[in-house]
């Protein structure tokens, strides 16, 4: 088969984008090529090296026009890896939506598919609670999701393990990592910086203090900065699981330990809570700009309409001739103050534990 008749066409899409940067081109190839004719197709076109070559079958969706209904038609997709140094000139829409965006870098990523037997399906809800009501608006839609189950507690002690794979996680920020135990048993744990494949980590009394080991509070130095933090023994982490985040652990006083939080906040917990040592890893997740609505709406997240738009009988910003400011300080849809208003329960019974308020000098701030 001639090579030009067995690459059809580059594919031009978010995806593609990305997976360009690590030297990674898909094509829309024939459907009857199969991989060593598609290696040589792109040695031969681009002069490049290939390292690896993945087919995959892309399935019908439903498709209208007007008023006729029908479906695309299936075909087949090849991702070409070429080797490190080398890349393959294809042109990158420029338009308003792919101009000023940026995507996370993907190098820390090191295995495409989840661990079957630690995924589980993941229903949507829409923003909807178990009656049916709206409960957080602007939620619905956006791209499949499985769920992986991370294990919070990293209660197995006594037992090393060895990092097998970091992966992506769609439900989170922060990276996950694939964890091999000696006898045989695997689990997902939030991937810290600095954690690479084929490092050993452990939790535990027996565990060091290094990137990756869980331990109790009670057991690290002071200044040691930590992550995946326990609010109460047994409860699993609860403080810093996202990218970048982190807290350091400030004091031990008895069976206390005092933490200063990412918010600046000062709070104590008890000595004998887990954590586990080192930062959150894609601490550069802060700087993607999504560049278009078409990427929120593949995050599952919907378009927000202004208060001051709407009818009076929808909002308390509505109304009015034209366009007019909302005429009192800003509320939600019923009313209760926003941006700024401090909605923590006040005289909470766990107040007693904060040191000091995320502001700082201002006191405890509930």
């Amino acid at each position: 088969m001639d090579s030009s008749l067995i690459l059809i066409r580059p594919v031009v899409s978010e995806k593609s984008y990305v997976l360009s940067a690590a030297n990674r081109y898909t094509f829309r190839v024939h459907p009857d090529a199969h991989k060593t004719q598609i290696r040589q197709a792109v040695e031969e076109l681009f002069g490049v090296h290939v390292v690896e070559v993945r087919t995959l079958s892309v399935k019908s969706k439903p498709k209208r026009r007007g008023t006729t209904r029908g479906r695309t038609r299936t075909w087949k997709k090849a991702i070409v890896q070429v080797r490190q140094g080398e890349t393959i000139p294809i042109f990158q829409g420029l338009g308003p939506g792919m101009r000023f965006v940026s995507y996370p870098d993907f190098a820390e990523i090191t295995k495409s598919e989840p661990e079957k037997r630690l995924v589980e399906g993941l229903t949507k809800s829409g923003g909807r609670n178990r009656h049916g009501r709206k409960t957080a608006r602007h939620r619905g839609g956006g791209a499949k999701r499985a769920y992986r189950r991370i294990d919070f507690k990293r209660r197995k002690d006594g037992v090393e393990a060895r990092v097998a794979a970091i992966e992506y996680d769609p439900n989170r920020s922060a990276y996950i990592a694939l964890l091999h135990y000696a006898d045989g048993e695997k689990r997902y744990i939030l991937a810290p910086q600095r954690l690479t494949v084929g490092m050993m980590v452990a939790s535990g009394e027996g565990a060091d203090i290094a990137v990756g080991n869980c331990m109790e509070l009670a057991r690290m130095p002071v200044g040691t900065v930590v992550h995946n933090v326990e609010l109460a023994p047994g409860r699993g982490g609860q403080l810093a699981r996202s990218a970048g985040a982190s807290i350091q652990l400030m004091a031990k006083d008895g069976d206390m330990a005092t933490l200063r939080l990412p918010s600046g906040e000062m709070r104590m917990v008890r000595a004998e809570c887990r954590a586990t040592v080192g930062v959150i890893g894609n601490a550069d997740h802060q700087n993607v700009k999504v560049g278009k609505a078409g990427r929120k709406r593949h995050m599952g997240v919907r378009p927000q309409t202004r208060g001051t738009a709407m009818n009076p009988v929808d909002h308390p910003h509505g109304g009015g001739e034209g366009s007019t400011t909302a005429g009192r300080h800003p509320v939600t849809p019923w009313g209760v103050p926003t941006l700024g208003y401090r909605t923590r329960k006040k005289h909470k019974a766990s107040d007693r534990y904060i040191v000091r308020g995320r502001r700082r000098g201002k006191g405890k701030q509930r």
